[in-house]
């Protein structure tokens, strides 16, 4: 009677599994994927930033028209968009997308008699792109 012995085969070396060169192609192809997604992904953010900053400034405008309708007249700057929130027009005061305050001035520019203004990225006055200023007036 004879016993066998299960011997398992040793894979060829040519079989054995992945080679250094081909894990280094396709770790390059993955980060030049990755390089690309990126790429297309930030400026869709930035435009989503600005986006809700436009939107946060029309809210806000209503409520001070809402205030002022029923005041007869604008917020001061003293009381700013504060003002608004207290009389319930607009239940809290939203940051801008980049958390910064908004900004609440009376007399506005170009002979408006208020302007909100977002400071943008960078929040600072000014700026281009992503870091410009976003305002009431310029809606």
């Amino acid at each position: 009677m004879r016993i066998e012995t299960s011997r398992r085969r040793r894979p060829a070396p040519s079989e054995a599994g992945f080679t250094l060169v081909e894990l280094m192609v396709v770790i390059v192809i993955i980060g030049l994927l990755a390089t690309v997604v990126i790429i297309n992904v930030m400026p869709a953010t930035d435009k989503a930033a600005v986006t809700k900053a436009k939107a946060d400034i029309s809210t806000l405008e209503q409520g001070v028209e809402m205030f002022r309708l029923n005041n007869l007249q604008y917020p001061s700057p003293q009381q700013g968009l504060k003002a608004v929130v207290d009389q319930g027009y607009v239940k809290r005061l939203p940051n801008d997308p980049w958390g910064n305050a908004y900004q609440y001035s009376a007399p506005g520019r170009n002979g408006r008699a208020f302007e909100i203004t977002s400071l943008g990225g960078d929040g600072k006055p000014g700026g281009e792109d992503q870091n410009a200023d976003i305002s009431s007036a310029d809606l």
